[in-house]
């Protein structure tokens, strides 16, 4: 499956990144390292797609965000505890 760039329409290929993260209550940002990224080979923009983004931030939400560091792998990230089973604040789904 071919992938588009976002930004230019160019194309794209699946790879990882380091991001970081503001944590919901404001308290601090991480570090979330090889974290899945589309990469555009013509813009060279690396990004996040929409259903990462979500993933990160409904993992945040629901997890005790103190016992991280000030970096995680996103692997490790997503294998943290949650609180709750999902985000019930969520109403987009």
């Amino acid at each position: 499956m071919d992938i588009k760039c976002e930004w230019c329409g160019g194309k794209a290929s699946n790879g990882e990144n380091t991001v970081y993260w503001e944590l919901p209550d404001g308290s601090r940002a991480i570090e979330i390292t090889m974290t899945p990224a589309v990469v555009c080979t013509e813009c060279e923009m690396v990004y996040q797609n929409e259903d990462i983004i979500k993933e990160i931030e409904d993992q945040l939400f629901l997890v005790d965000t103190k016992k991280i560091g000030s970096s995680i792998s996103f692997k490790e990230l997503l294998e943290l505890p949650r609180l709750l089973k999902r985000n019930y604040f969520d109403f987009s789904s």
